[in-house]
C-alpha cells in the first residue's frame, strides 16, 4: 500500500527582519542555504509547500516560488513534478578530495558470530502490527492519560501469568514493573537497593561485567566480579566478597552457557537470607531450550530475596525496548519510585501491543518458530565444526543461541579474532567478558548463531577451518 503524505509538508523555523534593508526574498534564499549546508536540513527532506511556508511567514507565494526556484537552480533544492520540494545531497567534501575509506571497507564479511542478538529479519512485523492496530482500535481514552510508572494493569497481569506458566516464577501483578528492557529494570532494581544500603554489587565473571558495572556506578554503588566454574557462580566466592547484590543469569550463564548447580541454587538462596541480600536473576532467554527440560526460575523458589527480570529483546527483538522486573513485595514501592523518577512509564501503546500479542497465542507461535530455527543453526555449528575443526570442542548447546567453542590451551585468543576476521569472519573471544583478575585462562570464543543463517554459520566456519586446525 502507497503511502499517503500530507501536502502542506512540515513545518520550518525562519526569522525574517521586516524592518532591515535586505529583501524577505533574500533573507529567505539566505536561510534556507544555510540549513542545508549546516545539516539543520538533511538530504531528501521535505520543504513545506509555498502556500504553507507563505502563509506561516505571512508572505506573497509568489515570492517563496522564487525562492524555490533560485535554490533549485544553485542545487540547494530539488523540485519534481506532482512531488514536494526537498533538499537536494551536497557533497560536503572539497572537490578532489575522495571520500573517507572505512577501515573494513575491502573486507567481504563471510560470517558474523556476534551475540546476544536474535534474527532481526524474522522479527514478526505484521503480528507487532496487527497487535498495535488492536491496541489503537480498543484502548480507552483514559489509557492514554499519566498511568501507573509500573506498567499498564493489563500487561502486568500478562506478564505475571505468562511467567508463571513459562518459568514457575512466584508473580502478582502488583509486583510486576514495565520497564524499557533489562537495562532500565537492573537500573530501577539497582537505584532501589543502593539508596536501602545494599551498595556492594558482584557480577559473574565471566559475564555482563561492562553493563552491570555501568548500572551499580549510576545508582552509587560498586561492583566485583565474582569467579563462574562449570557449576555456575562460586557461592563461597560470593560470600567473601561482602556484596548483598548479585546479578547472575543462573538459567543459561552468560555467556558460559553453564546451568548453576542445584546445590549451589540452594546455597545461592542462603546466601541472600544469611546476609539480608538481594539476588537480581536475569532471565533472559528463557524462551529457548532444545534438549534439555527447561530449568524454572530461581525466583520461584525465594520470591522474598529474588528480582526476576524479563525481556522481549531476545525473543522479539532489542530495538521494542520492553522488559519487566518481578520484585519482592517489600521492593515494589522503592522501585516503583524509581521508575517513576526514570520516565513515568513505558508507552502504553507499546505495553497493551504485546499483552495483545501474549493473549492472542502469537507470541507463542512465534517462539515455536524461532526454537526450531536456532536449533537449526546450532546444528549446522556443531557439524561444521565437527568438519573442519574436529579437535575443538562447543559447549553451552542446550539452550539459547549462541555456543562457547573452546581452543587449545595455549592458542592465542586474541590473535584468532583478528586472523579470523582478515578471512571475513567476526569471531569474539571470552576474554572481553573478563575482568582480568583470574589471571591466565583458557583460550575460548564465543559464537552467537542469532542473526547469522545457517548457511553464514557453514561459509563462516568453513573459511576459518584451517586457521582453526593451526591453533
Amino acid at each position: 500500500m502507497a503511502l499517503e503524505w500530507s501536502t502542506s509538508g512540515p513545518e520550518l523555523l525562519v526569522e525574517l527582519d521586516r524592518g532591515g534593508a535586505v529583501p524577505l526574498r533574500a533573507q529567505l534564499e539566505e536561510q534556507l542555504r544555510d540549513a542545508v549546508r549546516s545539516g539543520r536540513l538533511a538530504a531528501d527532506e521535505r520543504l513545506p509547500s509555498s502556500r504553507t511556508l507563505a502563509g506561516q511567514l505571512r508572505l506573497s507565494r509568489g515570492v517563496v516560488q522564487e525562492c524555490y526556484e533560485q535554490l533549485v537552480a544553485e542545487g540547494y533544492l530539488i523540485a519534481r513534478g506532482g512531488s514536494a520540494t526537498r533538499v537536494a545531497r551536497l557533497d560536503p567534501r572539497p572537490a578532489g578530495r575522495p571520500a573517507p575509506a572505512r577501515p573494513d571497507a575491502a573486507l567481504r564479511l563471510i560470517a558474523d558470530f556476534a551475540s546476544g542478538v536474535p534474527d532481526l529479519g524474522l522479527v514478526p512485523r505484521e503480528d507487532l502490527a496487527w497487535a498495535m492496530r488492536e491496541a489503537c482500535r480498543t484502548t480507552p481514552n483514559d489509557a492514554f492519560d499519566y498511568g501507573d510508572p509500573c506498567g499498564h494493569e493489563r500487561l502486568r497481569a500478562v506478564l505475571a501469568g505468562y511467567a508463571r506458566r513459562v518459568r514457575a516464577a512466584d508473580a502478582d501483578p502488583y509486583r510486576v514493573v514495565v520497564c524499557g528492557g533489562y537495562q532500565q529494570a537492573l537500573g530501577v532494581t539497582l537505584q532501589a537497593l543502593v539508596a536501602e544500603g545494599r551498595s556492594r554489587v558482584a557480577v559473574e565473571d565471566p559475564g555482563s561485567i561492562g553493563t552491570v558495572t555501568a548500572a551499580a556506578r549510576a545508582a552509587g554503588g560498586a561492583c566485583v566480579p565474582v569467579p563462574v566454574d562449570d557449576r555456575g557462580i562460586d557461592v563461597a566466592a560470593l560470600a567473601a566478597s561482602g556484596a548483598r547484590v548479585a546479578v547472575i543469569t543462573p538459567a543459561h550463564q552468560w555467556p558460559t552457557g553453564v546451568v548453576l548447580a542445584p546445590e549451589r541454587r540452594h546455597e545461592l538462596i542462603d546466601w541472600a537470607r544469611a546476609h539480608d541480600a538481594v539476588i537480581v536473576e536475569d532471565d533472559y532467554d528463557a524462551e529457548f531450550r532444545y534438549d534439555r527440560d527447561p530449568v524454572g526460575a530461581l525466583q520461584g523458589l525465594a520470591p522474598d530475596c529474588v528480582v526476576g527480570v524479563g525481556t522481549v529483546s531476545k525473543s522479539l527483538a532489542p530495538g521494542l525496548r520492553l522488559g519487566w522486573a518481578i520484585v519482592p513485595e517489600w521492593l515494589a514501592a522503592p522501585v516503583a519510585a524509581a521508575k517513576q523518577v526514570a520516565d513515568r512509564g513505558a508507552p502504553v501503546l507499546d505495553q497493551l501491543a504485546l499483552a495483545t500479542l501474549i493473549e492472542s497465542g502469537r507470541f507463542d507461535r512465534h517462539l515455536r518458530r524461532m526454537r526450531a530455527e536456532y536449533s537449526g543453526r546450532r546444528d549446522a555449528l556443531v557439524d561444521a565444526l565437527t568438519q573442519h575443526a574436529p579437535h575443538v570442542p562447543v559447549t553451552g548447546l542446550a539452550a539459547g543461541f549462541h555456543a562457547v567453542a573452546h581452543l587449545p590451551r595455549g592458542a592465542d585468543e586474541t590473535g584468532v579474532v583478528e586472523q579470523a576476521l582478515v578471512l571475513g569472519v567476526r569471531l569474539y573471544g571470552m576474554g572481553r567478558y573478563r575482568s582480568g583478575r583470574g589471571g591466565a585462562s583458557s583460550p575460548q570464543l564465543v559464537m552467537g548463531y542469532g542473526n547469522t543463517s545457517a548457511r553464514a554459520v557453514q561459509e563462516g566456519i568453513a573459511a576459518i577451518g584451517p586457521l582453526l586446525r593451526a591453533t
